[in-house]
């Protein structure tokens, strides 16, 4: 009897399904739909989990045939509910690549973002190893949509970053790492922890060769700029806080070392810079404020490590206000920066001078270590 009933069962949904076909063909995808979606709930009460991909694969091809994008992302949002509830991870994701697509189309860059971040995790949940660079890129489409937008533009230049971290496969191990290091800086084992940061840096490093295979930068320069710039911005800055933990050592068989590293750090947060005011110059208002905190904050870097190495190459400040002079709105919004102001500081006294200040302002990746380094200079 059980065995009939399930045979009964699919042919039910089988007829079902042809009924549907046969709406498709009289251009009634609106129906056709619910004929797929009953055939769909016999499926899944069946337990025929391919069969259900099948079907919900069908359907998302009638919805993009659907002239009102309205009419279809409303569809799909409630299949989408469906699928997710059963936790059909990869079915879910199918469904929202489709919603993303429309609602790019339709210019609503937080649906699309949200929908590609969505189907990245839900890839990465239904295989990890399978899945890892599909999962990597719809994240990286992910951030892209949110960079258009102008509530979630910040939230789309990590999610840019973290891409980047997870088709080089160390976005997890860079948190594993960077708790150990800061576990080894608490306990004052300074040359371990030196080694550690060091390591991150070179993470970056090759997520940085890598950039190119990854990110279009003719079809997404903006894209490609900004992430370049942030990947610069962490080799020096991981870089930097190594050689800052030799130098508290106070080993002198590290002095090479910290200048090597130093010296190669002052080259890349330069570049970085360089990079951010050829994205933030054009610009005549709106300035991005994580973006003049970031120029400012490398800025600041620039003279804290002329001043640990001892070696004056450029003013810092004037490098950074360089060709940026006659885009006066672009100047005051820089000038303006705390790290701008203490750059200036800096400038003026020395860095010796400074530290309190420095104790003062928050440092980004620097903000948990800053007091116990600091102490060793003083």
């Amino acid at each position: 009897m059980i065995g009939e009933d399930r045979e009964g069962k699919e042919i039910e949904a089988i007829q079902l399904i042809d009924m549907a076909e046969n709406l498709v063909d009289k251009n009634e995808g609106e129906e056709a739909i619910n004929f797929y979606e009953k055939a769909a709930q016999i499926y899944i009460d069946l337990g025929s989990y391919i069969k259900i991909d099948e079907l919900y694969v069908r359907i998302t091809q009638i919805i993009a045939q659907f002239k009102s994008n309205i009419q279809a992302t409303y569809r799909l949002k409630s299949i989408i509910r469906k699928t997710e509830e059963l936790k059909l991870y990869e079915v879910s994701a199918k469904l929202l690549i489709q919603l993303g697509n429309i609602s790019y189309k339709m210019r609503d860059w937080e649906t699309a973002g949200e929908c590609w971040r969505k189907t990245s995790e839900y890839l990465y949940e239904d295989d990890p190893e399978e899945f890892n660079s599909l999962s990597s890129i719809f994240l990286l489409k992910a951030g892209q949509a949110f960079e258009r937008s102008r509530i979630k533009k910040n939230v789309g230049k990590n999610l840019i970053l973290k891409a980047v971290m997870k088709i080089n496969k160390f976005d997890e191990l860079y948190e594993q790492e960077e708790k150990e290091a800061l576990n080894l800086l608490s306990r004052k084992d300074f040359e371990s922890s030196a080694t550690k940061f060091n390591d991150i840096a070179n993470y970056f490093k090759k997520a940085l060769e890598n950039l190119g295979d990854f990110i279009d930068e003719e079809k997404s320069k903006d894209t490609m700029l900004n992430a370049k710039a942030r990947v610069i911005h962490f080799i020096a800055e991981y870089q930097t806080i190594a050689a800052l933990c030799l130098r508290a050592s106070e080993n002198r068989d590290y002095n090479e070392k910290i200048k090597e590293l130093g010296t190669d750090s002052l080259q890349r947060f330069k570049e970085s810079i360089s990079l951010l005011k050829s994205y933030l110059h054009p610009q005549v208002s709106d300035f991005d404020h994580e973006i003049i905190l970031r120029i400012t904050f490398d800025t600041m870097f620039i003279a804290i490590i002329q001043g640990m190495l001892g070696a004056y190459q450029l003013n810092p400040t004037e490098f950074l206000l360089e060709n940026i002079e006659e885009n006066k709105k672009l100047a005051k919004e820089l000038k303006n920066s705390p790290y701008f102001k203490i750059t200036k500081r800096i400038e003026k006294v020395g860095i010796i001078e400074v530290f309190d200040d420095l104790l003062k302002l928050n440092l980004g990746h620097f903000e948990n270590i800053k007091n116990t380094l600091i102490t060793y200079f003083k």
